[in-house]
């Protein structure tokens, strides 16, 4: 490759990257990714149906990584 295509690909990809960081910066500064709301919300519109099977489910994924825990504490590899 010549040397003014590498030059070429690298000031374009510079170029990319800074609008990408001005983009970020921006979006933070302008609160674009703040969503205080949004848990509240969902915990306000969810039915109550809904939020028992959530708590029924994380429930389940405990005793599972507790079930997991105990069977891996005795474990040893055979010889």
């Amino acid at each position: 490759m010549d040397g003014w295509i590498i030059a070429m690909m690298l000031g374009a990809s510079t170029l990319l990257g800074a609008f990408g960081l001005w983009g970020l910066l921006w979006g933070i500064r302008s609160g674009q990714f703040d969503d205080h709301q949004k848990f509240l919300d969902g915990a306000q519109f969810d039915s109550e149906e809904a939020l028992n099977d959530a708590v029924n489910m994380e429930r389940k994924k405990a005793k599972v990584l507790k079930e997991k825990k105990e069977r891996e504490v005795g474990y040893a590899p055979p010889d």
